[in-house]
């Protein structure tokens, strides 16, 4: 029966998502479950695609990327795929009618990365729609179940909300991926003069995208609204670590959120949404 394959695909995009990212896994479990593990499909092939361009170093990262991305539009054409997170994310985009243009949008910029090493102020925000913000649109399709209306009354937020969680990733990636990787994301960035100036050009440019990605929390639909808020307060606190942070010492070590602090965050959130004090 493929109803078990199909369980078996989600499955595996749940472990995925449990293994690769606590934050993003802990969020997802508060939400209700007719959402949850369409939400574990879309990071589950988000990941995938990520871990091509990032880290298979030792194999032809052009040719897996391409075979990637055919495989992909084939499961959504036939409806099936042998590759588990494959069939769950087909599953998912056909049920919830995900438009293409959305799928197409981010794995141009997962490709970009096979090659292009630093941006422009076009091609950064460009990157932005593609890596985070159409991401954002995905899960907010499922959060909508069809609801045309509400997912455009919604769109701008879970965009800004997007691209605030990819640009604190960034800043606190900085060096990681400048060395590790060759890149650098944010426009106009000297890592030899990377200054307090700098930094906090970015994070007013951050703490806007928050503001505006916030405002379309509160107005989610009921059973996706507090996996969504915990996300955020995580982000958050993970951005005010960032700000409290020196410059140089961005450049040092990669800041983090202690799982103790994460769970006191999560009983937090679940208190002030419960209470409606979000």
């Amino acid at each position: 029966m493929k109803a078990l394959f199909d369980d078996v695909s989600l499955e595996c995009s749940r472990l995925t998502t449990r293994a690769y990212s606590t934050s993003f896994s802990m969020g997802s479990r508060l939400l209700d479950k007719k959402f949850r593990m369409h939400i574990y499909s879309i990071y589950g092939f988000v990941r995938f695609a990520d871990e091509i361009v990032d880290t298979f170093h030792d194999y032809d990262k052009e040719t897996l990327f391409q075979r990637f991305k055919k495989d992909t539009y084939q499961a959504i054409e036939e409806g099936i795929s042998l590759n588990p997170i494959l069939n769950s994310f087909q599953r998912t985009v056909r049920e919830f009618s995900i438009d293409k243009e959305l799928i197409e949008t981010f794995l141009n910029s997962m490709e970009a990365d096979l090659s292009k090493r630093s941006y422009d102020q076009q091609a950064y925000e460009q990157y932005i729609v593609g890596s985070a913000e159409v991401v954002g649109l995905m899960c907010l399709k499922v959060f909508c179940s069809g609801n045309a209306e509400r997912y455009e009354k919604l769109r701008y937020s879970a965009m800004r909300l997007g691209a605030a969680f990819q640009k604190i990733n960034f800043l606190r990636d900085l060096k990681a991926d400048y060395e590790g990787l060759g890149r650098i994301y944010f426009p106009g960035i000297d890592m030899s003069t990377f200054d307090e100036t700098t930094k906090k050009n970015i994070e007013a440019d951050i703490q806007k995208d928050f503001e505006e990605g916030y405002a379309g929390i509160t107005r989610l639909p009921n059973g996706s609204r507090l996996g969504v808020y915990v996300a955020y307060v995580y982000f958050y606190a993970l951005f005010r670590k960032i700000q409290n942070t020196p410059s140089r010492a961005i450049l040092g070590a990669r800041i983090r959120i202690p799982n103790n602090q994460k769970a006191a965050l999560l009983l937090q959130s679940y208190v002030r949404h419960q209470f409606n004090l979000m």
